[in-house]
């Protein structure tokens, strides 16, 4: 291993996974789950343990990307349109291309799938990743599994061998090797272990046989994980990269797989670490989750806990002081830099930190009292529910009768919050359609506004979706629209069910007892006002009519399919292309 140089800018690899929580490893306390990796590593790093991030996936990874919160970088929801990051945000990708980085992204990214929000517009020179919010959901290759799976490379599909987290550590350490004459930036977020729980049968065996872990492959995937950690740590020391790369591990919200919980959102099975609720909860147990860091050259780890609270949104002003980047003009985060807490430099950052965590799962904006005010000591979840987190880690305990001048303040402080965001929320991100990067565009009804069919089972079903999209029609000109029930990969005409043999070949999202089927006789679009209803062929695999469009801007486009009866279904699919 070389001797670290900390006067040279570090690399920086940040490993994420998804619906991990807090308590999913051996090194956090849970009994059962063999981590040995991380919990070396967490042996050997610096960890957070107050660290605290949104309670689902999408909100998490735009504050992270970004240092801003979901309500203001605009994705605050895992679809209905709300999925997408502004435009206008600086990511972290952005900020270490424009510091000379090489910049590399493997997996999961779930903050938009066309342009201008997939991760090669926004400052990933290399990707290899799925799309949607995981691997088998809508927008994703038809057929994908998580083993031997079709992703994309800069957008273009290309076939993998293998389980899902192992070819995104490969792609990562192929890439890593490849950039190793330079600094960069490895940015590796896995889909596992996201639901549905797939896994190799030998990983998940070791829990299968213990009454008290409700999903043993959920704890099987986390052991491949660790198994695929351990790797990339060995092959950052053979290389030479061990010591002046700054090696993180996160997850992105609480555990969706690692407890049961009762109707009051505490634990009945399974290990949470003591606290309350998981996933897409506003208790701890859906936002607390690890944060390890180490940078051997420059002398952070060794093992040591910091206690102050720390967030999503803190980690890139921490990148940007650690690695001597060029912060963004004009930006406002809503975090600090940890550094100085990393170096050891100070126990705690100034001031009265306040944060608020704020999500929802629908196309229209959060409401105002629909989350959690955090400081040092209180969680007021819901504006009215109070708890000391000092004393009553497990949130068991609501003290707001007790306090009424601490939820005063903090309802206050949540008031100036909701009064500088809240013009906004009414704004959508316009997925772009003209552009030449990326033309044709794919429209999928993940991303609709209204009721969306966010998963390839829900297209097997013929579940009913909208078909109604926020689009920015960049050039004015003739458009082909072709509405589909399936995507083009599949070959399958607009009528036509799957066949029962690729029906047992999607990932299980849910459970598709009968394959649906739509009989579409008339299809119908609406751009700009104009409505245009044409036949649709049987047999055919699509429809397609030609709009000339003389406008351009900000809009919402329609297509639907509508069959004898004059019932409508949002059409699943929909290719844009301007001639």
């Amino acid at each position: 291993m070389q001797s670290g140089n900390p006067t040279q800018r570090p690399n920086v690899v940040l490993v994420i996974t998804d619906d991990q929580g807090y308590g999913d490893m051996g090194c956090t306390g849970n009994p059962w789950i063999h981590t040995p990796h991380l919990d070396e590593f967490h042996a050997a790093a610096v960890r957070f343990p107050d660290f605290h991030v949104s309670a689902l996936c999408t909100p998490t990874r735009g504050a992270l990307m970004t240092g801003r919160r979901p309500v203001r970088n605009g994705a605050w929801a895992t679809c209905w349109g709300r999925s997408v990051l502004r435009r206008t945000e600086v990511t972290m990708a952005d900020v270490f291309a424009q510091s000379g980085y090489r910049t590399g992204m493997f997996g999961k990214w779930h903050l938009g799938d066309n342009y201008p929000y997939r991760p090669q517009d926004r400052g990933f020179q290399t990707v290899v990743a799925h799309k949607g919010g995981g691997v088998g959901q809508t927008p994703d290759f038809w057929g994908n599994n998580y083993f031997d799976d079709t992703y994309f490379h800069n957008g273009e599909p290309r076939e993998h061998q293998g389980y899902c987290t192992d070819v995104w550590f490969r792609e990562a350490a192929r890439f890593i090797e490849s950039a190793k004459g330079g600094p960069f930036f490895a940015y590796i977020a896995t889909n596992a272990p996201h639901h549905p729980f797939l896994v190799a049968d030998h990983y998940k065996e070791p829990y299968q046989r213990i009454p008290d872990i409700p999903e043993p492959a959920f704890y099987g995937m986390i052991a491949n994980i660790d198994e695929n950690f351990g790797r990339l740590v060995q092959q950052l020391a053979e290389w030479g990269l061990a010591d002046d790369t700054i090696l993180i591990f996160m997850t992105d919200n609480g555990s969706s797989g690692g407890c049961r919980l009762d109707p009051e959102h505490f634990v009945t099975a399974g290990y949470n670490a003591g606290m309350r609720g998981m996933k897409g909860s506003y208790y701890d147990g859906g936002h607390r989750v690890p944060f390890f860091v180490r940078w051997p050259a420059g002398s952070i780890g060794g093992g040591r806990d910091v206690g102050e609270m720390a967030l999503h949104v803190d980690v890139l002003p921490t990148m940007i002081e650690l690695c001597g980047l060029e912060a963004p003009p004009g930006v406002q985060f809503d975090g600090a830099s940890l550094a100085p807490l990393l170096r050891g430099e100070t126990d705690a950052l100034p001031g009265d930190r306040t944060h608020f965590v704020q999500h929802r799962q629908n196309t229209n904006p959060p409401e105002k009292w629909h989350n959690a005010v955090m400081t040092r000591r209180w969680r007021l979840v819901h504006g009215n529910e109070l708890y000391d987190i000092k004393a009553d880690c497990g949130q068991r305990h609501d003290v707001a009768a007790d306090h009424p001048a601490v939820v005063r303040r903090l309802r206050d402080a949540h008031e100036r919050w909701w009064e500088a965001i809240s013009g906004r929320l009414d704004q959508y991100c316009p997925i772009s359609l003209g552009n030449d990067h990326e033309n044709p565009t794919r429209l999928n009804a993940m991303d609709v506004l209204g009721d969306v069919a966010w998963n390839q089972c829900h297209i097997a079903m013929a579940k009913k979706s909208t078909g109604k999209w926020a689009v920015d029609v960049e050039k004015p000109g003739d458009y082909r629209l072709s509405l589909r029930r399936w995507p083009e990969e599949l070959g399958l005409p607009i009528e036509e069910a799957l066949s029962e043999e690729d029906l047992s070949r999607l990932a299980p999202y849910n459970v598709v007892r009968q394959c649906g089927t739509i009989r579409p006789t008339r299809a119908l679009v609406r751009l700009f006002g104009e409505e245009r209803t044409f036949d649709v062929a049987r047999g055919a695999e699509e429809a397609s009519v030609v709009l000339h469009v003389d406008r351009t801007g900000e809009t919402r486009m329609e297509a639907w399919f509508e069959d004898e009866s004059g019932e409508r279904q949002g059409a699943y699919y929909v290719h844009v292309e301007r001639l």
